[in-house]
């Protein structure tokens, strides 16, 4: 799969796996406290009805908010964790994805703990939104 080249400021995605390979290509850009993830939605993203499949919309949205608590720890001067567990994820879908638009995620919310993660995100698909999440992850210590 490949489109467009993306919006400014995005780059091929750092973190690979075997779970997202299939969403390929995919872009990030990573500021301060915040890890965005952007693709240009295809045939593969969608459902059954022609609609950007709504588990694509959430696991992106995990996935950002994970990176985006890693992210906030680095910045707040706290030692990266050994790995983060998604122990709640809510999403609330607000309005439909479509094939060819530019999904991607706004972590607008992150408080970090000793122990857990708190982070909030939009997905919006060509600038509008189409999804809120909120999740709270687990921190495993390092060593």
């Amino acid at each position: 799969m490949s489109g467009p080249a993306p919006p400014e400021g995005y780059a091929p995605h750092f973190r690979k796996s075997r779970f997202t390979d299939p969403w390929e290509p995919l872009f990030s850009k990573t500021e301060a406290r915040q890890v965005s993830i952007g693709l240009w939605l295809a045939e593969a993203h969608c459902n059954s009805r022609g609609l950007v499949h709504g588990g694509l919309i959430a696991s992106l949205a995990d996935n950002a908010m994970g990176l985006s608590c890693v992210a906030a720890l680095a910045a707040d001067g706290k030692p990266p964790p050994a790995g983060l567990v998604t122990v709640n994820l809510s999403t609330d879908y607000l309005g439909a994805a479509r094939l060819g638009q530019w999904l991607a995620t706004d972590t607008q919310f992150v408080k970090t703990g000793r122990s857990l993660c708190f982070a909030s995100c939009l997905v919006h698909a060509d600038g509008k939104p189409v999804a809120r999440a909120n999740a709270t992850f687990s921190l495993a210590a390092a060593g």
